[in-house]
């Protein structure tokens, strides 16, 4: 399973960079805020503030990316660049669909 949602080398890569200590406090510290950035994406829909969408989909992206969380970094991305519509929810509950799963995969690259 991590190998489909996390790119191991980028996670290896940045666990011998900064550590495995510090790499486990990004990711716990990801896996807290995360909830928020997804509350912030679903209020940019309600509201139609397709500003505050871009800046939550990007807040995802980006920590995703540092994790090498592939699939989640792109469909974030792919929010980030699209247009704010009525149907902009849809990706929003695929997007925490990838979410759950990259979290848990995560959550065993911390406990091996």
């Amino acid at each position: 399973m991590t190998q489909e949602l996390i790119n191991n080398a980028v996670f290896a890569e940045l666990c011998d960079t900064m550590g495995a200590d510090f790499t486990a406090e990004l990711v716990t510290t990801f896996l807290s805020e995360a909830p928020n950035m997804f509350a912030a994406l679903e209020q940019a829909v309600a509201d139609r503030d397709a500003d505050a969408f871009r800046r939550a989909a990007h807040s995802i992206k980006s920590n995703a990316q540092v994790f090498g969380a592939n699939a989640l970094g792109d469909q974030a991305r792919d929010m980030e660049l699209a247009e704010l519509t009525a149907e902009s929810a849809a990706p929003v509950a695929t997007l925490q669909a990838t979410y759950d799963q990259t979290a848990a995969a995560l959550r065993v690259l911390l406990d091996e």
